[in-house]
């Protein structure tokens, strides 16, 4: 059993993460959350949302799950956002024609589907179920498609990502903003996708979430006003020189060393890289087990200016995207601006006014109505456009409904006027970190899953961090008795009133216990035990050293917040270690 079984089982026995519909066989690429799945996945969310909506001051918003045909055109997704497949002719077997080159094209995706087909015809390679011969490479749609209201009349679909709704909903963000850059806005919830054949647990699913920044800056300054906080954070990075490079391997570099050295491309973009490593490193991720990779230019979007993955190194899977951070420059905004036909531009005043000479054309219209009658505004237009070297020449040319007029010189007036500018219309750039809930949640079980023999058995714990972690305390009574049930209750209770969460658990031996929730990767256990009705103490036991102290039932609300906050070390609340 390899360590991705051990962690799924301990998933579904325990109650974090469960295949969707079981009672009716179950469909590919869908799980539920359990009990303690849920507020595991909440807690994670929202330790994003200390990042990105507290510290960063991004405001959160949350949109329709389904969107419009329109918006899917301007974005791309209705044109490009499809996988190339084929089929076997005997069998009938579907698959992702791209996965079944990987071991001989290295990045198999930059490919055509003719190019694919001809790979896999000049290798010999057959259908993996039965061995029968491929069809040609066909295209398949990754979105969901449904219909908006009765009859069919309107098509939607069930957003392949989040990022859609904070683009159009630009302008009113804007002014959310006051009309000022940079700004940014968050959300987190479902996207879905049709995928072909997700076989990798919640590494692969039709439905998940996802957590997405859109940050709106002006293009013409990539810097970033905090960027001292974190430059000189260490992060193993994986550049595309390292990788084109023979032997090349991901190096650790401070984040401002890769911005001086033009590794990453600007300082807004390694700002962010940065808080990603640091989410990662909160949610509980294994720093030896994490790398940041730059896109290559064969599998860069072509928008985006630069491009970096935050990995991470799972035991079956090897290294696997959780995170993708890119500067997608303009490419959204112009994109639904041509689609919508709205303006999407932002006034940017410049720090000082500025006076510019400014050419001005002068069509007169009372001659040029009676002569070109309804193509005369036509004509005004073109007209306008021209420079000062052609409206020089005696007769003058321009082009109308792809005829060339000829315009007498008398036609048109112009000089140059000298004219204050306050500013300039820009279209910004927008830097995009977009993490993968569901894959962080199960890398996080991976990366904090351990066995240890004890006593000649087998301990298993899950060395979850405070601030994700479903169970933060549990209390035990030593025995399953009155007199020691009822203390253990109320201190139960009064944990919960100062918003603690905890689990209540008397069924079983002692050791028992601890070992559920050392598995379940609660990090505090309190005994209740016949020492407790005598002085009113109780014993607090450490997952992950399973060391015990003693502490008083009054301070025991503020000690475990404490110990939670990481505030105080185990061992030091005010007692010695119990031997």
């Amino acid at each position: 059993m390899d360590k991705y079984e051990k962690v799924i089982a301990l998933a579904r026995r325990r109650g974090f993460i469960w295949p969707a519909f079981e009672l009716y066989g179950g469909a590919a690429g869908f799980y539920d959350y359990g009990p303690l799945g849920a507020p595991l996945k909440r807690k994670i969310e929202d330790l994003w949302r200390e990042f990105f909506v507290i510290k960063e001051g991004f405001c959160e918003i949350e949109c329709p799950t389904i969107g419009v045909e329109d918006i899917y055109v301007a974005s791309g997704h209705l044109s490009g956002f499809s996988d190339p497949l084929t089929e076997c002719k005997e069998c009938g077997e579907i698959y992702r024609a791209d996965h079944l080159i990987k071991h001989i094209i290295e990045v198999p995706d930059a490919l055509s589907g003719e190019e694919i087909y001809t790979v896999i015809q000049e290798n010999d390679i057959f259908c993996p179920e039965c061995s029968g011969d491929l069809s040609q490479i066909y295209e398949f749609n990754l979105m969901f498609k449904t219909a908006i209201g009765p009859g069919s009349r309107q098509a939607g679909y069930l957003r392949p990502e989040t990022a859609q709704g904070m683009f159009i909903n630009f302008p009113r963000l804007l002014r959310y903003y006051r009309d000022r850059l940079p700004f940014g806005a968050v959300q987190i919830g479902k996207s879905y996708r049709n995928e072909i054949s997700p076989r990798q647990g919640v590494i692969r699913l039709r439905e998940f979430s996802q957590a997405e920044a859109e940050i709106f800056i002006n293009p013409r300054d990539k810097s970033h006003p905090r960027f001292d906080e974190v430059e000189d954070l260490k992060l193993i990075l994986y550049s595309e020189e390292d990788q084109e490079r023979e032997g090349g391997q991901p190096r650790e570099m401070t984040i401002k060393e890769a911005v001086d050295k033009r590794i990453i491309a600007h300082q807004t973009l390694a700002y962010y890289v940065a808080r990603t490593y640091q989410f990662l490193m909160e949610a509980g991720l294994s720093r030896d087990r994490l790398r940041f990779r730059q896109h290559k230019k064969d599998e860069m979007a072509h928008y985006a200016a630069d491009c970096w993955d935050a990995e991470a190194s799972l035991e079956r899977f090897g290294w696997i995207e959780l995170v993708g951070v890119a500067d997608r420059t303009d490419y959204d905004l112009r994109s639904h601006m041509a689609q919508s036909q709205t303006n999407l531009s932002v006034f940017v005043p410049f720090d000082k006014p500025r006076r510019q000479e400014k050419l001005v054309v002068k069509p007169d219209m009372k001659k040029l109505g009676p002569i070109f009658r309804n193509k005369a505004k036509a004509v005004a237009e073109a007209l306008k456009s021209l420079d000062i070297e052609e409206l020089e020449k005696e007769t003058i040319s321009v082009v109308v409904d792809g005829e060339t007029v000829e315009i007498g010189s008398d036609l048109v007036s112009f000089e140059m006027v000298e004219e204050t500018i306050r500013g300039e219309e820009i279209v910004p750039h927008v830097i995009e970190p977009s993490f993968g809930i569901d894959r962080i949640l199960y890398t996080v079980l991976e990366h904090s899953c351990y066995e240890e023999m004890v006593d000649e058995e087998t301990r298993t714990v899950l060395k979850l961090r405070p601030k994700v972690v479903p169970i933060q305390v549990a209390v035990l009574p030593l025995m399953d008795r009155d007199e020691l049930m009822a203390p253990a209750e109320e201190i139960t209770d009064v944990l919960k009133a100062r918003g603690i969460y905890v689990e209540y658990d008397s069924s079983g031996s002692i050791g028992r216990r601890y070992r559920r929730n050392d598995e379940v990767g609660t990090p505090y256990s309190i005994t209740v035990d016949y020492k407790t009705l005598e002085d009113k103490t109780v014993t607090i036991r450490d997952r992950d050293t399973m060391a015990q102290v003693r502490a008083g039932v009054d301070e025991l609300p503020d000690t475990i917040l404490a110990l939670l906050r990481e505030e105080l070390e185990f061992g030091e609340a005010g007692v010695p270690l119990r031997s």
